[in-house]
C-alpha cells in the first residue's frame, strides 16, 4: 500500500505502519531493543519527516505520475529477477537438505544474557567514543535544522528589548494638550 497508494500522505502512513509491523516482528524474535530503536528512529524521525515534507511542499503528484507507464518493462523484469533470487533462496533447502543444515546457527541460551544488556555492555565497553561521536553529529545536525528553519523576516515587527529597557522613564511618555472639542 505504501507504493500503491495515489495520495501521498497515505502512502508515508502506510510507512509508518510498515514500520510498527517490523518493530513488532522484532518484539517476537525477541529483539526488543531493536524494535525500540526501530520505532523512536524510523517513525519518530524519519517517516515524520517525510509526512511533513510531503505536507509542507505541496507538490502535484499528477504530473509526476503521468509518465508511470513507461518504466513498467524495467520494473517487471526487476520483478521477475528479485522472485527468481527468491525461489532459488527458499527452494534451495528444499532441493539440498545437508546445505541448509550447515546454514543454521546456533542459538544462544537466554538465560545466560539478556539482548539489551549484551548489546549495552559491547556498545559502551568496545565502541565508547564512536558512541560520543555519532551523539555529536546529531547534535550538529539539530543545530544545523534550527539554523536553516530560523528565518528573520523585516514585515514582522518584534520587540527589541535593548532599547525598550534603555529608555529614559521621563522621555517615555508624552502629554499631549487637546483643545475641548477637538482630536488629537
Amino acid at each position: 500500500m505504501v507504493i500503491a497508494s495515489k495520495n501521498p500522505v497515505h502512502s508515508v502512513l502506510f510507512l509508518i505502519l510498515t514500520f510498527f509491523n517490523a518493530a513488532a516482528l522484532f518484539l517476537l524474535t525477541g529483539a526488543e531493543f531493536l524494535a525500540m530503536i526501530l520505532l523512536v528512529v524510523y517513525v519518530g524521525a524519519v517517516a515524520v519527516l517525510f509526512l511533513f515534507v510531503v505536507m509542507m511542499l505541496d507538490v502535484d503528484f499528477a504530473e509526476l505520475r503521468s509518465g508511470v507507464l513507461q518504466y513498467a518493462p524495467v520494473g517487471a523484469l526487476i520483478g521477475i529477477i528479485l522472485a527468481a533470487e527468491l525461489i532459488i533462496v527458499v527452494g534451495g533447502s528444499v532441493l539440498n537438505p545437508q546445505a541448509a543444515k550447515s546454514i543454521t546457527m546456533p542459538i544462544p541460551n537466554p538465560l545466560e544474557r539478556a539482548n539489551t544488556a549484551a548489546l549495552g555492555d559491547v556498545l559502551y565497553t568496545n565502541y565508547v567514543y564512536f558512541f560520543q561521536l555519532a551523539g555529536l553529529v546529531l547534535l550538529v545536525a539539530m543545530i544545523g535544522a534550527i539554523v536553516l528553519t530560523l528565518r528573520h523576516r523585516t514585515d514582522i515587527k518584534r520587540q527589541d528589548i535593548a532599547t525598550q529597557v534603555g529608555r529614559d522613564p521621563k522621555t517615555a511618555v508624552t502629554t499631549v494638550k487637546v483643545k475641548p472639542g477637538q482630536g488629537i
